[in-house]
């Protein structure tokens, strides 16, 4: 289900960061607004369970969910955000210009169907191992018999779909239904990036995030194509936000491990 709200400011979110960025993003012209709030309103997609988007539809703890709220902020726009249940569902809405924005992993495949700015936030690849499961490292991952669990038509299903030899790649909906998964023993590990393997984590005792990673993803702002005219402004809000300790601040916030704030880039 989609849950619409306008908000015009999260609570969570320091007004001394927030009135610390002031470059280029900060005077937004008429033109940018029509370019990229199109409708009047900053419709940011974001997804539950990860605190790299938003940790719940009421606990709206999330580096994408703040990074939105201070993007329509700066526009001078009603923020509004519309909350999935699964990342599939904002690649589709942005792709489809049913959302203006959207914070997630920026790959190649992707970069066909959305424009991304450079990216904020390093996040390793992993795999988090149920209890008792088969599998003690990396090394034991490709073996016959081991189920590796992914969240459907994510990156990592269609990476690990190629990539593994031996081991079975089975697709969850959504990550919630993947914890379910893990804990009934029909997966023997997850993969996907750390910082939403560590949130499973602490939803199954016993369960363990292995060491090593197989990958990394790189969070930028992503924008419907056709809006290449609006990147040059949010590449100088990523850079202030990157800059000003806003993207560190929403990581402590919201309690992501395993992600490290990108180097600063114009």
């Amino acid at each position: 289900m989609i849950i619409r709200s306008i908000c015009y400011l999260l609570p969570l979110v320091s007004l001394a960061v927030l009135s610390s960025i002031k470059g280029v993003a900060a005077a937004p012209a008429t033109d940018i607004q029509k370019v990229l709030a199109p409708t009047g309103t900053l419709r940011v997609a974001v997804y539950t369970g990860t605190p790299t988007s938003v940790l719940s539809a009421t606990d709206l703890r999330g580096v994408g969910y703040e990074l939105g709220v201070e993007l329509a902020r700066l526009m001078h726009v009603p923020f509004e955000p519309i909350v999935f249940s699964k990342n599939a569902d904002v690649l589709a809405a942005v792709k489809e210009g049913r959302a203006d924005v959207a914070f997630t992993n920026a790959s190649v495949e992707r970069a066909k169907d959305m424009d991304f700015t450079q990216p904020y936030l390093l996040i390793e690849l992993g795999y988090l191992a149920r209890e008792n499961a088969p599998v003690r490292s990396l090394a034991d991952v490709d073996k016959p018999g081991v189920r590796v669990g992914v969240t459907e038509k994510s990156s990592s299903e269609a990476v690990l779909s190629r990539d593994l030899k031996n081991a079975k790649v089975v697709p969850a909906e959504t990550v919630k239904i993947g914890i379910q998964m893990l804990s009934s023993g029909t997966l023997d590990v997850y993969a996907t990036n750390k910082a939403t393997l560590f949130e499973m984590a602490d939803q199954l005792p016993g369960s363990r995030v292995l060491d090593g990673t197989w990958g990394d993803e790189k969070h930028a702002l992503a924008i419907p194509k056709g809006r290449d005219s609006g990147l040059s402004y949010l590449r100088a809000f990523i850079a202030d936000a990157v800059a000003t300790g806003l993207v560190k601040s929403a990581v402590e916030r919201a309690g992501l491990r395993g992600a490290v704030v990108a180097s600063l880039q114009p």
